[in-house]
This record gives C-alpha cells, sequence and structure tokens, in this order.
C-alpha cells in the first residue's frame, strides 16, 4: 500500500538558483519540479508538498535561437482593442523577473494548486535576496 502524505506532514525546504547564464525553459521546467515536490520521494499528486525557490539574476538568464526578437508575450486588458504586446528583449530590459515568473507559471499543471505553488517563488534580478533567516540551500540546475 503506497502512504499518502497529507498537507500538515509536508517538510519545506529553501532553495536559492543562481540564473546567471542559464537557459531559461530549462531553468523553468527544473523550478517547477521543485515547486511541485517531484523531487522528493514522497510525491503525492493532490497534495502541495513543493519546496520554496529563490531565484537570483534574473536579468542575466540566457535564451536561445531568434527568441529575442521573435518571442512575444501577449495579454488582453479586457477593454476593446486592448490587446498588449511586448517583444522578450523589452521583458527582460524592464521586468525580467515576469519572464522567468511566467515561464515557470505556465509549466505548472493548470489546477487549483498553481496559484499556491508560485507564492513560494521568490525571484530577484539582483544577487541579493532578503530570505538569508530561511537558510537557503544552494541548487544547482545543469542546463
Amino acid at each position: 500500500m503506497t502512504p499518502f502524505l497529507r498537507k500538515e506532514d509536508v517538510q519545506r525546504e529553501w532553495y536559492v538558483v543562481d540564473a546567471t547564464g542559464k537557459t531559461l525553459g530549462r531553468l523553468a521546467s527544473e523550478i517547477a519540479k521543485i515547486l511541485m515536490g517531484k523531487h522528493k520521494p514522497q510525491y503525492t499528486p493532490h497534495a502541495d508538498m513543493g519546496d520554496f525557490v529563490i531565484v537570483l539574476n534574473a536579468h542575466k538568464v540566457k535564451v536561445t535561437g531568434k527568441k529575442l526578437q521573435q518571442k512575444v508575450y501577449r495579454w488582453h486588458s479586457g477593454y476593446p482593442s486592448g490587446l498588449k504586446e511586448r517583444p522578450l528583449w523589452w521583458m527582460l530590459q524592464h521586468h525580467p523577473e515576469r519572464v522567468i515568473y511566467l515561464a515557470v507559471k505556465r509549466m505548472l499543471p493548470k489546477n487549483k494548486l498553481r496559484k499556491r505553488r508560485l507564492k513560494r517563488l521568490k525571484i530577484y534580478a539582483a544577487d541579493t535576496h532578503p530570505h538569508a533567516a530561511q537558510n537557503p540551500k544552494p541548487l544547482d540546475i545543469k542546463v
């Protein structure tokens, strides 16, 4: 019989990731795996058992191919002719945290746990963070 953990039994860890020179998609998929808790042997799909992830140097993330010029982020304001577009190069200059956030968000399952998992993702463009009291473990993602 497989034991299933309840949300009260989950032990959460803190990890810190340096995004310098990492490929955006590969970094986002590894972060999504940690936020879901799939790296733990007691992973339970219906329970939110992931860990906290701190991402540093978001502006130094790397993309391959022609994505800097061709990838476009689109959203709609809800008003007539309210379609907004921003290319990836603009987003990396003005909102580098949002680029990683959206990549991770779109790799998480589209269910009721996604919003709760994204609250455990902390992204900073600088190389410092205010979470030193949590003693985060360095996480080396090989991408």
